[in-house]
């Protein structure tokens, strides 16, 4: 098992990723009670796909039969530039190409190797987009806490990293949980969102997030309840990361997958306001922004006016 570990820890770094931790496979008890709470409140909003597959998103050894282990992954995604201060706000983790398939090449690659140095063995690698609770198995992997936002929040380096999550039917020496919480008694967060998305006790209302409007809400017209609560956020939306005082630790990646687009730093607003359907296909093919179509953003721009 411990060569096995080393095995695993000497990949992660290979590969890219900042941190590395594993748990041991097991059904996630309170995580399975705090997220059917949060469906039943409504608080996934319009986002129906959180509902399926519940079974899945408590328990690793129904994604993997005879699952042994969790191995966490993260990827530092800080950008060293940032945006033009006039422009429409967007999310950082947008800033590059798309962060699934930079980074389900790199777990593919990671299975092959894991393979190659240990033997047969079964596994499956995900990224975001699939039932797996990533920030629980973080925890229980000794990488961080879970803040009053809800995201995760690494001691070193703040939150703005990019979740991956490997589940192996490999036994491997697991770390400990991480058992503290750094937040104190910081408001921070819960103070500067500006919808009042964040609610006590770590409780985010998904359906009040900026980030949900803007990239998960498929209607053609966002409530109008929520105007002028934006602050120029055009895609997804970072203040709750930007005054967490943790992210005084963040350090720009050295991801070139990760460099920011051009248009992105330069764009100012009437830029945006004159793409085309497209140039935003051209420019954008292997960006985020693709996830909210050409419509999503004339619809967000127009919504921020």
């Amino acid at each position: 098992m411990q060569h096995y570990t080393i095995i695993v820890k000497k990949l992660s770094k290979e590969l890219g990723f900042s941190y590395c931790g594993i748990a041991k496979a097991a059904f996630l008890d309170d995580d399975a009670r705090r997220l059917e709470k949060w469906l039943m409140n409504g608080m996934h909003g319009k986002m129906q796909y959180m509902e399926n597959y519940f079974d899945l998103r408590v328990d690793p050894t129904r994604i993997v039969p005879g699952a042994k282990s969790v191995i966490t992954l993260l990827i530092n995604y800080f950008p060293e530039q940032q945006q033009s201060p006039a422009a429409p706000k967007i999310a950082k983790y947008a800033y590059g190409k798309d962060y699934h398939e930079v980074i389900r090449e790199k777990l593919r690659d990671f299975m092959v190797r894991l393979q190659s140095e240990v033997g047969e063995i079964n596994g499956r690698g995900f990224v975001d987009s699939a039932p797996v609770l990533e920030r629980s198995w973080a925890v229980r992997s000794g990488l961080g806490w879970i803040g009053k936002n809800g995201n995760l929040l690494n001691k070193q380096s703040g939150s703005f990293f990019f979740i991956a999550t490997l589940i192996v039917d490999l036994e491997l020496e697991y770390d400990d949980p991480f058992a503290k919480d750094f937040c104190g008694s910081c408001t921070r967060c819960i103070d500067a969102c500006p919808t009042g998305a964040i609610q006590e006790n770590k409780v985010v209302n998904g359906s009040k997030c900026i980030s949900y409007f803007t990239i998960e809400l498929k209607d053609a017209i966002i409530p109008e309840e929520m105007k002028g609560k934006f602050n120029d956020w055009m895609f997804g939306c970072d203040v709750c990361q930007d005054v967490c005082p943790w992210n005084r630790f963040s350090s720009p990646n050295s991801n070139l997958e990760f460099a920011p687009i051009p248009a992105i730093l330069n764009f100012n607003k009437q830029d945006w306001e004159d793409l085309t359907e497209e140039s935003f296909k051209a420019v954008f093919k292997n960006s985020p922004l693709k996830r909210s179509k050409y419509a999503g953003i004339r619809r967000n721009l127009k919504f921020i006016e």
